[in-house]
């Protein structure tokens, strides 16, 4: 009787538990619905219409469509919280709903790891870039890196699947990775799931962000010999650094409690199952958090921080997209000195 007990306190409380994370949760969710679509749609309003087309703005604005199309969705994921875990938009939106989620992760680390990869260019080839670093290219990679992280994204609407409980109606959507040909084969699946979690991992965390810090590397390493390092650091320099910053601490976490989840499949342990219980709210609701995030980076990162309250919210992020190549004298001044190291 003691242990039957035991384990029904232990049920309710891991019950209340899971109430409680998902009530926080939906509580953030709705905080990144509201920041993440005004935020990003004035980013969005300022970059692609209010301000002149620079290679900076085509890099910031790809990036506030993926968190405004991601944010947008948020909703659905408040509702189905709300419902108690019932998915009431049916199959379709279920998979979209999920894809739009992997989309935006891929998108938005790809066109940091092109930011990243133009400033380092601009750095080391200065005379190159003012040549060849035009608002058509910078538009033409932000294009593939769309395709490329549509084309990663499919196999989150392929596996991605609805049921309805047998106990209730409730319909749940969740990632279903055993398919009808399988006949249920449980090794078929988890082998899926393994790989389906790797590859976001590699793919979307891992190889983009290894090639950021090689960047940034060779870029600290050339303005260090050139002695320009503070003229360097640019505003444009310092946002997109930030920006950086505050993804790899956004996701870290999301892409480690999935590593763990594949534990979780392997052995069953109450200690990991609590991990997990708490973890992955929090570590998805940061993940998400990132989203609205930037926005508010680009305002607080502006120049002349001290007049921001005598400003318009447009004036604002109009400054802290301005691009660095605005200024021909000094481009020409830094170039000059870069060549001659």
């Amino acid at each position: 009787m003691i242990t039957t007990t035991n384990k029904t306190e232990e049920h309710f409380l891991d019950m209340d538990l899971i109430k409680s994370m998902s009530t926080l949760s939906a509580v953030i969710y709705s905080l990144d619905f509201v920041l993440g679509v005004l935020g990003n749609g004035l980013v969005i309003w300022v970059t692609g219409f209010m301000m002149k087309k620079t290679v900076n703005t085509v890099w910031f604005l790809n990036l506030a469509i993926a968190d405004f199309l991601f944010t947008a969705f948020l909703p659905l994921s408040v509702t189905y919280i709300a419902l108690d875990f019932h998915w009431p938009f049916g199959k379709f939106m279920c998979k979209l709903n999920s894809t739009v989620s992997s989309l935006n992760m891929f998108a938005s680390v790809y066109i940091l790891v092109v930011i990243s990869v133009d400033r380092c260019v601009s750095v080391v080839l200065p005379v190159w870039a003012q040549n060849h670093r035009t608002v058509r290219k910078a538009s033409c990679v932000s294009l593939c890196a769309w395709v490329l992280a549509l084309i990663l994204s499919v196999p989150s609407f392929i596996f991605r699947d609805t049921t309805t409980h047998n106990s209730s109606s409730l319909q749940a959507c969740f990632n279903n990775y055993t398919l009808s040909s399988d006949y249920g084969t449980p090794s078929v699946s988890h082998f899926r799931h393994q790989a389906m979690t790797i590859t976001f991992f590699l793919l979307g965390f891992v190889v983009p962000f290894s090639i950021i810090v090689s960047c940034y590397a060779v870029i600290i390493h050339r303005l260090r010999r050139s002695r320009t390092l503070a003229s360097q650091s640019s505003r444009s320099f310092k946002i997109i650094t930030v920006t950086i910053t505050a993804f790899f601490l956004c996701w870290a976490p999301f892409h480690i409690m999935r590593l763990i989840e594949l534990v979780h499949f392997s052995q069953t342990s109450i200690n990991l199952v609590k991990v997990i219980t708490i973890g992955v709210p929090l570590a998805t609701s940061l993940a998400f958090l990132n989203s609205c995030l930037n926005p508010l980076l680009y305002v607080f990162m502006g120049r002349d921080f001290k007049d921001k309250v005598r400003k318009s919210i447009l004036s604002v992020l109009a400054n802290a997209f301005q691009e660095d190549v605005s200024h021909p004298a000094t481009v020409s001044s830094q170039i000059n000195e870069l060549s001659m190291t």
